[in-house]
């Protein structure tokens, strides 16, 4: 099984590489490359509970990560262009049907979008590369990008800490947390448009 792999071979790296092999993971993680968060950081918090990792050393570490690999897409996006990401994404499972979505939530929700993409699945791992097409400010994509992506870390390193052994259980069931949080996402969406909205009406 191909998830059983990953799973193995994110497990082998660390346990080998220690911090530098959190870093790397979450970088590919933070690219197009099928490396899944909800296995690296529970993994991490598992390290941490056992003494191995520091948990604030781990989601420092992570946070560079995350933003090391998303602006290696966002220069990616800006300097090589769309026809180059979606010729050679094809090798690391990229379908122009995500990039099209994820382009479109861009242009959508604006510059902030790139905090909030940090918790949606899908999202997360291409919305640098339209930023970089975009030609967002490079600090602003830089700083929104370190803020939630930490904090994204920092949820899932907490859930493999408070699971111990059990870390793994936190893949089976990241559809149900997910879901979660575009929930969470979405009553943020709104009460953010409501309140714009109020806010026009008294200045009318």
């Amino acid at each position: 099984m191909i998830v059983e792999k990953i799973i193995e071979y994110i497990v082998l790296g660390m346990s080998a590489f220690g911090y530098f092999g959190l870093f790397i993971l979450m970088a590919l993680e933070s690219m197009i490359a099928p490396v899944p968060s909800e296995v690296v950081m529970p993994f991490a918090g598992y390290l941490a509970l056992q003494g191995r990792f520091s948990f604030w050393t781990a989601a420092f570490v992570s946070g560079l990560g995350s933003v090391f690999g998303s602006l290696a897409s966002y220069y990616m996006g800006s300097y090589l262009g769309r026809p180059f990401i979606l010729k050679f994404g094809r090798y690391l499972l990229l379908e122009e049907e995500h990039l099209d979505w994820t382009e479109k939530w861009f242009k959508k929700q604006g510059d902030k979008t790139i905090f909030i993409s940090r918790f949606v699945p899908v999202v997360r791992h291409l919305i640098s590369i339209p930023a970089g097409i975009a030609k967002m400010p490079m600090k602003k994509f830089a700083g929104y990008t370190l803020i939630g992506a930490t904090m994204w870390n920092i949820i899932l390193l907490y859930a493999g800490y408070k699971l111990g052994s059990h870390w793994d259980k936190i893949h089976q069931y990241s559809k149900q947390l997910d879901i979660v949080f575009i929930a969470a996402v979405a009553l943020f969406l709104a009460y953010f448009v409501w309140k714009h909205h109020k806010k026009n009406e008294k200045t009318k």
